[in-house]
């Protein structure tokens, strides 16, 4: 489908994207400004917002990295205007995680977050994710893939399969006894998996 018929399809999944954001920045303001009794984010809005925050993050990235099956199975080549957008999303959503964690949980204590890393292996998962996605958004604008070659950064990009596995890794070791929810995800993420082995011909880790 041309460009031109879709003129919204960007700010359409800017504005779902923004949604969870938009819910928890509203719920934090009727709690602390008008309505401290509020339940909108259960009785507790802090464990409610880290996860939260999480959920649009992992969620963000599976979206992202769901755009090359979609275009695969249904040869839609527009949907691949998404991707980058929606990375970015879940990079925004994972640095809103790992900071209100910092400052919630720890104090804003980076040694606190060091010794906590090391100890719990659901945030060593979550951290490996995170920092998997750091370079993904630093390299996502057109200058970037120009500086590093189209071949380098499709290279590099290969890190977002590294941080959805790492990013559901966190999400199955962080719920306490087991919830199928979790592993839905990770259902999820193999089958993309899976359709592009079986879609492009073979499965190449790349972010094409």
């Amino acid at each position: 489908m041309a460009a031109r018929r879709l003129p919204l399809l960007k700010p359409a999944a800017h504005a779902v994207m923004a949604i969870p954001l938009f819910f928890l920045v509203t719920g934090w303001a009727e709690l602390l400004l008008w309505n401290p009794a509020s339940r909108a984010m259960t009785a507790e809005p802090v464990a409610y917002t880290h996860n939260a925050l999480g959920l649009a993050a992992l969620r963000a990235l599976l979206l992202s990295l769901a755009c090359t099956p979609i275009r695969l199975v249904t040869g839609w080549g527009r949907v691949m205007t998404l991707r980058r957008l929606l990375g970015l999303w879940a990079f925004a959503y994972g640095l809103l995680h790992l900071a209100f964690y910092l400052f919630a949980e720890l104090d804003l204590s980076l040694s606190a977050l060091v010794a906590e890393t090391v100890k719990r292996p659901f945030i060593l998962a979550g951290m490996a994710a995170f920092l998997a996605m750091a370079p993904l958004a630093a390299t996502s604008t057109a200058r970037a893939i120009r500086r590093l070659s189209a071949r380098r950064w499709q290279q590099l990009h290969r890190l977002a399969y590294v941080a959805g596995i790492a990013g559901t890794l966190h999400f199955i070791l962080r719920v306490k006894g087991f919830q199928w929810e979790p592993w839905i995800y990770l259902f999820v993420l193999l089958s993309l998996f899976s359709i592009r082995l079986v879609k492009g011909g073979r499965f190449r880790l790349s972010a094409s």
